[in-house]
């Protein structure tokens, strides 16, 4: 057993059982929806949250504050482990801020305790991804602050890219301008888009109908990945499976990929990105 413990956000859409398997804890943010407000998860009714969105239902979401932190971290503490927390990107949250602030008191109370708070810079199965590794690490041997390191030096060889289905809600979220959503639609434009080393969501480039945006994905990871063979692919998808598997296809069979991990981008992420968002993570040279 280590001496210390890994706790994630739901921003990271694990499952219950990936993260069970992977012997981590899931912080969750909140959602609200169809005027309730419920916990973030890709386990609980997420296919039904994206046919509310379809049928023309709004959601918001909250950040984790610090005392919902501090209310995973103290028992932990408290049982003797040390906690290492890597936290949804600062650049699209404030649930990594929050854990910092909980972080900070936690000292204070548990000065023979250490605690590690890492900015993933990362979103959904990025994030999930970066975790994944994480474990990985844990278990070969490193110690807490090995392990933040390395993943301090490594979270920006973390590459994020995906498309949307429908650009409106980039549009409601300030991601691009009503224009561009209104002529993008009607002409069928598929933004390709990733995360860059601030953890902030960019617009990269346009590709005419969705094969090609797929296809476009695909071929970043032939640009930018490591070896195919040694690489673990995961994919998060807003409910088109299809899609995923499709893409899925494409990297074993043109890059030599041999693991591929495919899940859903939660109700948080998916409020803003909407029913259709496929996204591609894996380890590269750079972003």
């Amino acid at each position: 057993m280590s001496d210390f413990c890994i706790i994630t956000d739901s921003g990271s859409d694990l499952t219950q059982a990936m993260a069970a398997a992977l012997n981590i804890s899931i912080v969750p943010l909140t959602v609200n929806f169809k005027g309730q407000s419920q916990s973030d998860s890709v386990d609980d009714g997420v296919r039904e949250f994206y046919d509310g969105l379809r049928s023309g239902e709004a959601a918001t979401t909250s950040a984790i504050n610090p005392t919902g932190w501090a209310e995973k971290i103290e028992p932990i503490l408290a049982g003797g482990q040390d906690v290492l927390v890597i936290g949804f990107s600062s650049g699209l949250s404030t649930t990594y801020q929050s854990a910092v602030i909980a972080a900070e008191e936690l000292k204070e109370k548990y000065p023979n305790r250490k605690i590690r708070v890492v900015d993933s810079l990362c979103a959904s199965l990025g994030q999930g991804l970066l975790v994944w590794y994480a474990c990985k690490k844990r278990d070969a041997g490193m110690s807490l602050d090995e392990l933040a390191d390395w993943l301090e030096e490594n979270k920006f060889r973390l590459c994020h890219w995906f498309t949307v289905d429908d650009l409106m809600y980039l549009k409601r979220g300030g991601r691009v301008s009503a224009a561009t959503a209104l002529v993008g639609t009607m002409l069928q434009i598929k933004p390709v888009l990733h995360v860059d080393n601030e953890g902030h969501l960019i617009n990269v480039s346009k590709a005419r109908g969705r094969k090609a945006s797929i296809e476009a994905l695909a071929k970043k990871l032939g640009e930018l990945g490591l070896e195919g063979e040694n690489s673990t692919v995961f994919i998060s998808h807003g409910d088109c499976i299809d899609d995923a598997r499709y893409l899925e296809a494409i990297l074993k069979e043109k890059y030599g990929v041999k693991e591929v991990i495919i899940g859903y981008v939660g109700a948080v992420i998916g409020s803003h990105s909407g029913p259709g968002t496929l996204a591609l993570f894996f380890l590269g040279h750079n972003r």
